[in-house]
């Protein structure tokens, strides 16, 4: 939900409800700015996920599926292998779900109702 939304939806409780003093909160809505995402957050959430990837990274590579060629001075060289990709955006997701405070879906369930009294 945008803040005009939830701007609409207060302004239109207001005429419904007496109660609460909706004025006041539609200020404070329109008050309210927007996050900005800066170098410093950015830098901070990617040491978070550098961090959470290495401390899990035994889960990170799929061994089942590394394939080896032995050379002709009888080196043995590491040819292929496969990350677990699902595994690593878990742990990217995680990461990034601890910086998001509230998501559209949860501000959409605090909407007004208004009771019947």
């Amino acid at each position: 939900m945008k803040k005009e939304e939830l701007v609409k939806q207060l302004e239109a409780a207001k005429a419904l409800s007496s109660q609460v003093d909706i004025d006041k909160v539609v200020e404070l809505i329109k008050r309210l700015e927007t996050p900005t995402f800066t170098q410093e957050l950015a830098d901070e959430i990617a040491n978070k996920i550098e961090l959470c990837l290495d401390n899990n990274s035994d889960g990170l590579v799929d061994l089942d599926s590394a394939e080896f060629e032995l050379n002709y001075d009888n080196r043995i060289e590491l040819n292929r292998v496969d990350v677990n990709v699902s595994e690593i955006m878990e742990h990217i997701v995680a990461v990034i779900d601890d910086f998001v405070s509230v998501d559209d879906e949860e501000v959409s369930a605090f909407k007004f109702t208004p009771s019947e009294d």
